[in-house]
């Protein structure tokens, strides 16, 4: 490999688009230049937000960005949600400090992908290795590295980073040509109970789904309210400014899927949407009514609709929720990886992960027996890491 020079850059932003998105790719919309940049713009990391966006880039030979790092320095582990407030807590206890500390992560997104944006996976080591440099030498006490993909497991344990799994629940399309041949493979009373779920929450409402030029400034009005209103019950203030869902609108409009229920050509919830490469990410939802069985309509079964309608792999409905069992979405392992440079600190953490480990394989078998489908027609596993 040639040499390389490794860099901080101020922002997102500082890196033109073109260069960013040539080691993200398109594949997942969390890591493209527009959804970083919109954060950024839209004042929602940066700031006093505890977020402040350095990512990490390797340049090869030719000058240009060859690896990047979606990296920022937090001032706090909020927006995360692979939650370490326990490792702060101890650390502090113990007389260290815990923050700043260095999160590769696309902010507020709780959705596996890409965290080495890598034009040739040879690039890996180096820029994991300037992961490493720049928390040693910034005095932080620790990088994490949080939903990496699979695939990125092996390049993170092998520059002996500590891996933590986690749970989500996906679903996943087995070639459904409709949600009707979804339901088949359901047990009977699984099947009833959805269809009836379904009925209930679509009585006397329109549901309509838009994406690019049909969302309109109304339409995102109407989306802010219900965005602010689950914000402010699930963690105190939203995190997302208003300015952020005009930005990607602009920029990503086709990468985006906004789902109205409208009573009498008025919204009452909303259910935001991106589209990926193969898989349909749910993100937020939001409501002014209470609707009995409507946010299982708008986050789970429309989401189900649409991604069998756009040939669609794999839905994810977001972190948690062992609600979505009953839905058809199975449990599936999460990853993240963890850069602890002091020792003691270190051991300390790798015991616990030892544990935590155990305890998710055990609960992540329970959660596979409870699943709705038919007995000998389970859905489609999880990819293992490798």
């Amino acid at each position: 490999m040639n040499a390389v020079t490794a860099r901080i850059a101020q922002g997102v932003t500082s890196i033109a688009a073109e260069d960013w998105d040539a080691c993200s790719g398109t594949a997942n919309p969390f890591v493209c230049h527009a959804f970083l940049s919109a954060l950024e713009a839209s004042k929602s990391v940066g700031g006093r937000s505890g977020w402040q966006a350095l990512p990490v880039v390797v340049d090869g030979p030719d000058g240009k960005p060859a690896a990047i790092a979606p990296a920022y320095a937090k001032s706090h582990s909020q927006g995360e949600y692979v939650f370490d407030q326990g490792w702060a807590d101890a650390w502090e206890r113990a007389g260290g400090q815990y923050y700043p500390k260095l999160q590769i992560a696309a902010p507020f997104s709780p959705v596996p992908g890409p965290r080495l944006l890598l034009k040739d996976r040879d690039h890996a080591p180096a820029l994991i290795a300037a992961l490493e440099a720049v928390t040693d030498q910034s005095g932080l006490s620790s990088a994490h590295a949080t939903f990496i993909d699979p695939d990125e497991v092996a390049l993170f344990e092998s520059a002996g980073w500590l891996i933590r799994q986690g749970t989500q629940f996906h679903w996943k399309n087995d070639g459904y040509a409709s949600f009707d041949d979804f339901l088949a493979v359901l047990a009977s009373r699984k099947r009833k109970a959805i269809r009836k779920e379904r009925a209930a929450a679509v009585e006397g409402l329109t549901i309509r789904h838009l994406t690019g030029a049909e969302i309109t400034p109304a339409h995102w009005d109407a989306f802010w309210v219900f965005y602010q209103d689950t914000g402010a019950r699930k963690w105190g203030q939203p995190y997302l400014t208003r300015p952020f869902f005009d930005q990607i609108g602009e920029t990503m409009g086709d990468q985006i899927l906004l789902i109205l229920a409208e009573r009498d050509g008025i919204p009452i919830a909303g259910a935001l949407n991106l589209i990926g490469e193969d898989t349909l990410y749910g993100r937020y939802w939001g409501a002014t009514e209470e609707v009995p069985f409507l946010h299982f309509e708008l986050c789970y079964y429309q989401a189900i609709d649409a991604a069998i309608s756009r040939g669609l792999q794999t839905v994810e409905a977001g972190a948690q929720g062992e609600h979505k069992l009953a839905r058809g979405y199975a449990p599936v392992a999460t990853y993240s990886a963890h850069y602890i440079p002091d020792p003691s600190f270190r051991r300390a953490i790798a015991d616990y992960l030892v544990r935590e480990r155990e305890a998710v394989a055990e609960q992540q078998e329970y959660l596979g027996e409870l699943t709705p489908f038919r007995r000998g027609e389970p859905p489609a596993g999880p990819k293992a890491p490798g």
